[in-house]
């Protein structure tokens, strides 16, 4: 994978998972999740080549970006 983009690794709980900004991620949405599923290590099964662990649990996106409505500081888009 050649291209770089910020991320924050968190964890709550029993889950964790990446926490992207939209704003560093492809518009596209189609390119935005084969980004995502690279930096995960898909296509291998184990995602050994990447950040995911494998399970549901240990493979979270999270992708975070200031709202454009009123009532909300934050849009939270969980993939």
């Amino acid at each position: 994978m050649s291209e770089q983009v910020r991320a924050m690794w968190m964890r709550g709980g029993t889950s964790k998972g990446g926490f992207f900004l939209a704003d560093d991620l492809p518009a596209d949405t189609a390119a935005r999740d084969a980004l995502l599923l690279r930096a995960y290590g898909s296509p291998d099964l184990r995602q050994i080549d990447g950040m995911g662990g494998a399970d549901p649990l240990t493979s979270k996106v999270a992708v975070v970006s200031r709202s454009t409505r009123a009532d909300a500081d934050v849009d939270y888009l969980f993939l």
